[in-house]
């Protein structure tokens, strides 16, 4: 008889940057509970988000594809219906996945209930296939009803009033209050995804977590380069993306940041001693990821956009009771989000749906490795909608302005290709420089760059029907239909 399918808990942490926790060696911030995950699990210390801002990056975590398939390029891009996720996966094998937060995906407007569908009018949609356990979605409102039931006056933007209030009553412990009454209720096997919105901002930490640390104890970040990119300029140029110049400012955003990096860290002890004192601890699987991450202040720029890693290396951490034999290991090979739903898939022993660019981390987390594995991490970028809100209309025909608004990188432990969509590219060598500020502007080095981009692009197109062949008894076929994953 078959061993029965663990629990599954798959959290993530909102904007959470891979270089901030203790156990990735951050000299400042402290992250006992996320360096307790990692010693009784596995670390993937070079670990990568494949797009920005959150539904582009959730897009790819929840469907194991690249931005380049799934095509959702902003906030509010329908995630098209056909798309297997994990939410359908945990489904197929059983599971009722459970939602404790938000999933930032929009509905496909085909597969709404008519024009009047309200879900056509938000961004922030319920990734199909989930019951929601808790609704964080807009406004907020359970969390503030919880908080005016506290005593509280709350205004409307809670998040930037949160040092004013008992880091008890912040955003993360009201999700996590509600995850554990629900883990109260659990008789069976189940499933569970916990959206946790901090270290998001606004840069404001809850209670005394917004002490934490002091701002002149935290460094600055990485200057802008003065030899440049035109684009690197443009984004300095915003206001939208730019950082604070002001050395205070800037010591003071990160020091907030640090603090909401330590107090969702320390709500995670708290599920932590819920599962172990419920019994929980050694019968789940827990993976602890982020949609994308955050500049910080490094190149000038703050938030999550443009070609830099700081807005796409993650944290990333799996545990699975089953195999101690790879506890306490640290993975530093790449592996990016899209490797999250066939490791799932695996650790359910479900099959992984066709669609799928990323590939199971089981390997890596049952102490061996894989015969094959990727030399290089990717990441895309796609700013049409900055284009679309300056009012600007594509003339249709030939006409792919809208098209060029983008980019992509590869990048492996030498140089990091950057390839626009206008046809420019840009290559660092990262092997002599790691902040990203030493360009090499000979094609003799990038060309085999952008080979290797066309390759990978070529390997990872959409693949829905090109493994069939349909045709009569006699005809050889390349797969079987109806597929096993109805994409």
């Amino acid at each position: 008889m078959a061993p029965p399918s663990p629990n599954v808990l798959l959290i993530t942490l909102d904007q959470f940057r891979g270089d901030c926790l203790s156990s990735a060696g951050h000299p400042l911030v402290r992250t006992p509970s996320l360096d307790a995950l990692a010693a009784e699990g596995v670390r993937l210390d070079r670990h990568f988000s494949q797009a920005a801002p959150c539904a582009p990056g959730r897009a790819c975590l929840y469907t194991g594809m690249y931005q380049m398939n799934t095509r959702v390029v902003a906030n509010g891009t329908p995630l098209d219906d056909r798309f297997d996720n994990v939410a359908r996966v945990a489904r197929l094998a059983g599971y009722d996945p459970t939602l404790f937060g938000y999933t930032d995906q929009a509905i496909d407007p085909r597969a709404a209930d008519g024009p009047d569908d309200p879900r056509l009018n938000t961004y922030e949609g319920v990734l199909p296939g989930f019951t929601v356990g808790l609704d964080l979605r807009g406004s907020q409102q359970p969390w503030r009803e919880w908080l005016v039931g506290l005593g509280h006056d709350v205004p409307r933007n809670m998040f930037r009033t949160e040092p004013d209030r008992p880091a008890e009553h912040s955003e993360s412990a009201f999700v996590t209050g509600r995850v554990i009454e629900w883990l109260d209720r659990q008789d069976g096997r189940w499933f569970a995804h916990v959206s946790y919105l901090r270290p998001h901002p606004p840069y404001a930490a809850a209670g005394h977590w917004s002490r934490a640390y002091e701002p002149a104890d935290v460094a600055l970040p990485i200057s802008p380069a003065a030899d440049r990119p035109r684009f690197h300029d443009a984004l300095l140029g915003n206001p939208a993306s730019a950082a604070p110049t002001n050395e205070t400012a800037i010591r003071l955003i990160r020091s907030q940041y640090y603090g909401m990096v330590s107090e969702v860290d320390s709500q995670l002890g708290r599920l932590w001693d819920a599962l172990r004192s419920r019994g929980m601890w050694d019968d789940t699987v827990i993976v602890v990821t982020a949609d994308h991450a955050d500049q910080l202040g490094d190149h000038g720029l703050i938030g999550k956009l443009g070609y830099f890693p700081e807005s796409y290396r993650i944290l990333g951490i799996v545990r699975d009771p089953r195999h101690p034999e790879a506890h306490g290991s640290v993975v530093d090979a790449f592996t990016e989000n899209v490797d999250l739903l066939p490791t799932i898939c695996d650790a359910i022993d479900v099959e992984t749906p066709s669609q799928c660019d990323g590939a199971a981390l089981t390997p890596f987390l049952t102490g061996s490795k894989p015969l094959r594995w990727r030399d290089a991490a990717h990441w895309e970028y796609d700013w049409r909608d900055i284009q679309i809100r300056s009012g600007f209309t594509p003339s249709g025909g030939s006409d792919r302005t809208l098209e060029r608004q983008n980019l992509a990188v590869l990048r492996d432990d030498s140089y990091a290709y950057t390839q626009f969509g206008n046809g420019t590219w840009l290559c660092f060598d990262i092997a002599a420089d790691p902040t990203w500020r030493t360009q090499t502007r000979d094609p003799a080095v990038a060309l085999p760059y952008a080979q290797r981009m066309l390759t990978w692009r070529s390997m990872h197109l959409d693949r829905t029907l090109t493994g069939l062949t349909l045709g009569d008894d006699s005809s050889p076929t390349m797969g079987r239909w109806p597929p096993a994953h109805p994409c």
